[in-house]
Order: structure tokens, then sequence, then C-alpha cells
């Protein structure tokens, strides 16, 4: 018989500092969308998963040594935070390059309920957002990401970034303005 699961992540660190991988593995089920979607929006989908499962590897690793200073999440984050910055770094500096059209699935337009020319449309402006994303500055990126996508508050994206409230916002600030002028295009009036 399998021993009942805590339902708290602190609970579930505490059994994984004692080398519990059925804790690890609750953990990680429950926060992979997280760690996934915050990778693949700050580097692409090309090395997302090794990110993703390098995170989870230094949260077994250290587990033992974490304290519930902060919200897991925070410190999960702050983990994926340090190893898609270190990638973008050992890219060189490369921006995020969306996938072509081409590199696409075709859409499956009878089922979409759109005619072909909107699907197409939406394509286009969803391929120039992750363009303009990836031609952010790495802070800025990460605070849309986990603002935009992950729905943070302002707070915790402080925590994760290890900045300043106002810090935050300006960042926020800049990143609305760089992609307002980079969509103009695609903006209506």
């Amino acid at each position: 018989m399998t021993e009942p699961f805590a339902e708290s992540d602190e609970e579930l660190m505490k059994l994984i500092a004692s080398g519990n991988e059925r804790a690890l593995r609750t953990l990680v089920e429950r926060h992979q969308n997280l760690v996934m979607g915050t990778v693949v929006r700050m580097i692409g989908a090309t090395e997302a998963e090794d990110v993703a499962q390098q995170v989870f590897l230094n949260v077994w690793k250290s587990a033992p040594r974490w304290r519930p200073d902060a919200r897991f999440t925070t410190w999960l984050l702050t983990i994926t935070k340090r190893l898609v910055f270190n990638e973008s770094r050992r890219r060189s500096r490369a921006r995020l390059i969306p996938q072509s059209v081409e590199d696409r699935e075709t859409p499956d337009f009878p089922d979409s309920g759109q005619s072909p020319d909107n699907i197409l449309l939406d394509e286009e402006l969803n391929l120039a957002i992750e363009a303009a994303l990836g031609n952010l500055p790495e802070k800025e990126r990460l605070a849309v990401v986990l603002r935009r996508y992950e729905e943070l508050p302002y707070e915790e994206i402080a925590r994760v970034l290890g900045c300043t409230l106002p810090a935050v916002k300006s960042l926020l600030f800049r990143a609305r303005i760089s992609l307002r002028e980079q969509l103009a295009p695609y903006l209506r009036d």
C-alpha cells in the first residue's frame, strides 16, 4: 500500500529532502505547466524540455537545504529564471526565433469556425508577438511572461527577479512600450 501524500508543496519538499521520489513526481506534475510555460516563452520550445528537467533536478538536489522563506513557486521560478538566463547567455544572447508558418502544423480550417484568412492573420499576429517578446531584454521578457501568462502579482515577480516592486513596474512599463512599438503595424487605432 502506498503512503498518503501531503497536500502542500512544503510537505512535499520535506519528503523530497528525505529522498522520496514519489513526492518529487507529485511536485513535478503539480508545477510542470508553470515551469514549461515560462521556459518556452523565454527561450522557445527547442531547449525547453531540457531546461525544465534541469529545474526539477535542481529541486531534487536542493531539497535538503530548502527553507520555506517564501512561497514555493517563487523559489521554483527563481531556479527557472537562473537556468533560463544561463541558457540565453549560452546561446550568446541569441533571441527567441519564432517558428516560421511553414514549420508549424497546418491549421484545420473546417473545424475552426474562422475563415482561412482570419486564421492566417491570427497566426501572423502570434508570430509577431513571439518575435517581439524575443527581442526584449531577458529581465523585461521574464517580467512580462510572469505577469501576462502566469498571472503572478507584482510582489512575487519582484522576489523572483530579485528586485524591488518599483523596478518590476519599470521593467513592465519599458517592455510594454517596446512591445507596442514593435507591434504597431498590428494594432488598430
